[in-house]
């Protein structure tokens, strides 16, 4: 190995590339060093601190994450000084709003008495909602820390719930900045930022709007991000708390010719969320309003689920056969009468791309026209 490329992490001697922190070494090795607000495409903060490492000849910790990797540098990630400096910070991050997860320790009157107070806002009813898949919840169980030797500290901004999409839980912000973060560098829309103010930061929009009321697009990539309950879908507030029941179906967004990966989270052959998979093309997580909210129409109660055909300036119902036979003789009826060109066809953007090839192949091969089109030209 060249020695001037040469980094050790707790006694494994890895070859680096320039500019690379200590952070991506250790992930590209299979080494963990948890963190909050560090993210694939985004700027590096190190504003969490959960990733404090120790090197030699420092004195201070250094976080792994924006700390870039020299020469025969020497990294300790679980040393007693730096397990130490984790529980401090998750023992913060815990007790800094309305985190009512199962890793409080306290006494059964004040652990009654903080449930009670925490479920005192109707959204807090039930369970919450990122119970089960939270990333601060699992990093207090892994490194055993309870929250109980700290004052509670609580938010004091309302729950924002007057969007049809996401619902944005101040109380339960940990401000590790995931969300802006991936708003500005990610989805490069700039619509969120954090306020540094005198009292209790907070995430904010510009004005300190609602995001019903801002330019947000609806994108979903802020809920994504989220490592906490700070931001949830409507429905999974609804839900509430992990449900075992829940399958993940990997399959094609067919919203637009992208093909965006995403998985639909099935209970009861019934959709109830979608989310993007991440590290994979060519989408690598993110989604738009439509792929990630657009769902509901495929369990209404009011799709049609069979074919309908116009008697008597009425529907009833038909056969597959009935009705794909009354379209051809039609079709067949038209053309004999009028010719190929008095026969049109315009495609969407709503079905796959192999649909719409099928489509003009018809037009063309079988009609003999080249009278189609497509509403994405437009």
């Amino acid at each position: 190995m060249p020695s001037e490329r040469i980094i050790v992490i707790n006694t494994h001697k890895f070859l680096f590339e320039q500019n690379e922190s200590i952070l991506q070494i250790a992930q590209r090795n299979g080494i963990n060093i948890p963190t909050l607000c560090s993210m694939k495409g985004a700027s590096p903060t190190g504003v969490c601190g959960l990733c404090a490492v120790e090197v030699e000849g420092s004195i201070d910790l250094v976080t792994a994450c924006n700390t870039a990797a020299k020469p025969n540098m020497i990294v300790r990630t679980e040393s007693p000084r730096v397990v130490a400096e984790r529980c401090q910070k998750l023992e913060q991050l815990i007790t800094s709003g309305n985190h009512n997860c199962l890793v409080q320790d306290l006494g059964m009157e004040s652990w009654t008495d903080f449930q009670l107070k925490v479920m005192e806002p109707e959204e807090h009813k039930k369970i919450c909602a990122s119970y089960g898949d939270c990333r601060l919840q699992d990093l207090a169980i892994k490194y055993q820390v309870r929250g109980n030797s700290l004052p509670s500290v609580d938010a004091p901004y309302p729950i924002e719930n007057v969007n049809p999409f996401i619902v944005r839980d101040l109380t339960r912000c940990i401000l590790c900045g995931r969300c802006v973060q991936a708003c500005r560098d990610i989805q490069v829309n700039n619509i969120i930022t954090i306020d540094e103010r005198e009292t209790v930061s907070k995430v904010v929009t510009e004005g300190d709007r609602t995001l019903k009321d801002s330019d947000c697009v609806f994108c979903g990539e802020c809920l994504q991000a989220c490592p906490v309950e700070a931001l949830v879908t409507k429905d999974d507030l609804d839900a509430g708390g992990l449900d075992n029941d829940i399958r993940k179906v990997r399959t094609t967004c067919s919203y637009c010719g992208v093909g965006c990966q995403i998985y639909l989270h099935v209970k009861d052959n019934d959709i109830v969320k979608v989310t993007g998979v991440e590290d994979v093309k060519p989408n690598f997580g993110s989604l738009c309003v439509k792929g990630r909210f657009g769902y509901n129409f495929v369990n209404d109660s009011e799709r049609l689920t069979t074919p309908l055909i116009k008697e008597n300036n009425a529907f009833r119902e038909a056969s597959w056969d009935e009705a794909l036979d009354l379209v051809a003789n039609k079709l067949k009826g038209i053309k004999d009468k009028h010719g190929p060109d008095s026969i049109g066809l315009l495609c969407s953007a709503r079905i796959t791309n192999e649909e719409n090839y099928l489509a003009q192949k018809f037009l063309r091969a079988v009609i003999g026209t080249n009278n189609v089109d497509h509403c994405a030209r437009l």
